[in-house]
């Protein structure tokens, strides 16, 4: 008598995506520059519609001009447009991320606040945002940060069916362990870059492609880590 061999549920799924992304990609870290946690308020602002390399090219004169809160919320607009214009949206994000100081400074006692409710009451700031300094600036979990990335690899993996990242996050809150949420999101955005992209995802040599049900069914042959390159 033949055993059926069952198929593992969604979270071990998750679980064993989890462990083989921190094997592929054991030095992932934020792809931003900073060296405050305002400053990486600011890039993950500005990094909304635009790749973080191109960020990390706008930022070091946006800081050495204006380093932390008191500065930039005492900016001229316009001087804060002109650094960030090449980011798109440019005049959104300089009121945004002003806008931002102007609060920490009035409200915050020129500290970024660490609580999600709190960060969420600056302008231009959403869960996304909040996830990210929480979770780098201050090695706090409170969420699981969904960029393009993780929306798209999420729903090819399988681990949701939403479109919508607030409904992803939850999903993937519900799938993995809380201390690993940040490392979740830092290593699928690798691997997302690397491999499955979004227009033609590489499945020959997906290291994940006997665990996705959107990808060609295959045992992928192990792969050395120094082989997967990464373009921020």
């Amino acid at each position: 008598m033949t055993t059926k061999r069952r198929k593992p549920s969604t979270k071990q799924r998750a679980l064993e995506t989890l462990s083989r992304l921190k094997v592929l990609y054991p030095d992932a870290k934020c792809s931003l520059d900073y060296e405050s946690p305002v400053q990486l308020l600011v890039a993950t602002i500005l990094s909304a519609q635009c790749t973080d390399e191109r960020v990390n090219m706008v930022t070091p004169e946006l800081f050495r001009r204006f380093p932390d809160a008191a500065a930039i919320a005492a900016a001229d607009l316009s001087d804060i447009e002109t650094l960030v214009k090449s980011t798109g949206f440019y005049r959104n994000k300089a009121k945004n991320i002003q806008g931002a100081c102007r609060k920490i400074m009035t409200d915050f006692g020129g500290e970024v606040p660490q609580t999600m409710e709190e960060l969420l009451t600056l302008p231009g700031v959403a869960r996304k945002t909040s996830n990210v300094v929480l979770a780098n600036a201050f090695g706090i979990n409170m969420g699981v940060t969904v960029d393009t990335h993780v929306k798209r690899l999420s729903n090819r993996l399988g681990l949701t069916k939403h479109t919508d990242p607030v409904k992803i996050e939850q999903d993937l809150m519900k799938l993995l362990p809380r201390l690993d949420w940040e490392n979740w999101s830092i290593r699928l955005i690798y691997h997302g870059r690397a491999v499955c992209n979004a227009r033609k995802p590489a499945c020959d040599r997906c290291q994940l492609a006997d665990l996705c049900p959107s990808g060609v069914s295959i045992t992928p042959s192990p792969l050395p880590t120094d082989a997967i390159e990464v373009s921020v």
